[in-house]
């Protein structure tokens, strides 16, 4: 047991038994049996936090996020926990619904969590209202929700969908004249066009042809026809194939698809289209696109072989994630829901870097969320191993961005398909912020 050890084979006296039976009783009668809220004596109460995702849908499941989560608490309690005390992860499926995320909000609060952590919903509404209630920060969510970017209480670690969207305008715009943009047919979807395009005006391109698709179809057949279309390759034109005049146009054009996971789908059904015509390059975001997706289909015979991939962090294979794959190694115990390449488990690792972080900081008092949030709110930057910039949320660490101010990490990485692998097409990365302030959205 850690703090205790033995000094004496004495007997404790009659009255060191009798005050302690007295003190066991009146903290039985006032807060039940265990070590009362606040007592700084005995057993050290534990750090209670969430990771919640939806798992098991039809839809985006990130059931990784938590898996992670539990594997980062079994290595930091191998380690003595933070500050002595074992920190407990408790998971909730949020279902990919907004009933989902406010639940598990509310089982948070219900659980006295002194933070939820490197969770993933796209329904912001309805988990941050009640965690804001509670007094409960939301540290290193995955970035989908607009109320991570919005609420004093959220303390995002990348800068979400809005700086992959304008980091892949910018990163097109290296290459391609013409630009097809697929997205979801959503509410949510209605804002990728404008980001994206922030970053192709940067890159002087004119701005993208928006494709609207449906998020849960099987077949994408008629939208990869209208994005080739816009692209320059027209599939409804016979005897493309061989143009010069053709090949000149599809080879300056570009097709970005941003569909989660039914990103897989798209391309499954633009490949078949796309097979008798000339080929335009193809692009996503890190998400939507993964090192496992590569690899189911096909590798560098697949589809994907010279795409264009923005991501957040560097690239999988960066020995900067070492220390993560490690833990992953030792104490995920083979658990194939965890891929060190996927962006939830490495944005999970970040989040419980900065958890970590935080808490170690407030030293040995009491462990509250208000305690926490305060750290968060006052810290002058958490060092994330060089995975990140150093974060800090204080206010002279907003950004001018509309609708996005708790964007305290534009940066991205542009990054290709080669030889079937996700590689670094530039060194370092590039911070989108100034581009996003300077977008229509932001004005």
């Amino acid at each position: 047991m850690t703090g205790w050890r033995r000094t004496s084979s004495l007997r404790p006296s009659n009255s060191a038994l009798t005050t302690a039976l007295c003190t066991a009783v009146c903290a039985s009668l006032i807060g039940g049996c265990g070590v009362l809220p606040g007592d700084s004596g005995g057993a050290r109460e534990p750090i209670t936090v969430m990771t919640f995702a939806p798992e098991e849908t039809q839809a985006t499941n990130m059931a990784g996020m938590p898996a992670m989560a539990g594997a980062y608490a079994r290595w930091i309690n191998s380690r003595g926990g933070i500050n002595g005390r074992e920190l407990k992860v408790i998971t909730c499926n949020e279902h990919n619904t907004p009933v989902g995320a406010g639940d598990c909000a509310r089982k948070a609060v219900t659980a006295n969590a002194v933070a939820v952590v490197g969770s993933y919903s796209q329904h912001g509404r309805a988990f941050m209202a009640p965690l804001e209630t509670a007094g409960i920060p939301f540290i290193g969510g995955y970035g989908v929700s607009d109320e991570e970017f919005q609420s004093t209480l959220s303390y995002p670690v990348n800068g979400g969908q809005p700086v992959l969207l304008a980091g892949n305008g910018r990163q097109l715009a290296r290459d391609c004249e013409r630009v097809s943009l697929v997205r979801p047919d959503t509410v949510a979807g209605d804002t990728m066009p404008v980001l994206l395009n922030s970053g192709l005006v940067a890159g002087k391109r004119t701005e993208a042809a928006d494709v609207r698709a449906a998020e849960d179809a099987g077949d994408y057949s008629a939208k990869a026809r209208e994005a080739l279309r816009e692209a320059g390759a027209d599939p409804s034109l016979p005897g493309v194939i061989g143009s010069a005049a053709a090949t000149e146009r599809a080879a300056k054009g570009c097709v970005t698809a941003v569909l989660g996971e039914r990103t897989e789908t798209f391309f499954d059904s633009f490949r078949r289209v796309q097979k008798d015509l000339q080929k335009v390059r193809i692009s996503s975001v890190l998400g939507s696109v993964s090192q496992g997706l590569v690899n189911r289909t096909g590798g560098k015979e697949g589809p994907f072989e010279g795409a264009y991939v923005t991501g957040w962090y560097p690239v999988a294979s960066d020995p900067l994630w070492e220390p993560m794959r490690k833990v992953i190694s030792e104490h995920a115990f083979g658990d194939d829901r965890i891929d060190p390449a996927d962006t939830g488990i490495q944005t999970t690792w970040i989040a419980y870097t900065v958890l970590t972080d935080i808490v170690r900081s407030l030293g040995e008092g009491d462990i509250t969320a208000p305690r926490v949030a305060q750290a968060l709110d006052r810290t002058t930057g958490i060092d994330t191993g060089g995975l990140t910039p150093k974060l800090s949320w204080r206010y002279e660490d907003m950004r001018a961005v509309r609708g996005f101010p708790r964007i305290v990490n534009g940066r991205v990485t542009f990054q290709v398909v080669r030889e079937g692998r996700l590689v670094a097409l530039e060194k370092g990365s590039r911070d989108m912020t100034a581009t996003l302030e300077g977008s229509p959205a932001a004005r």
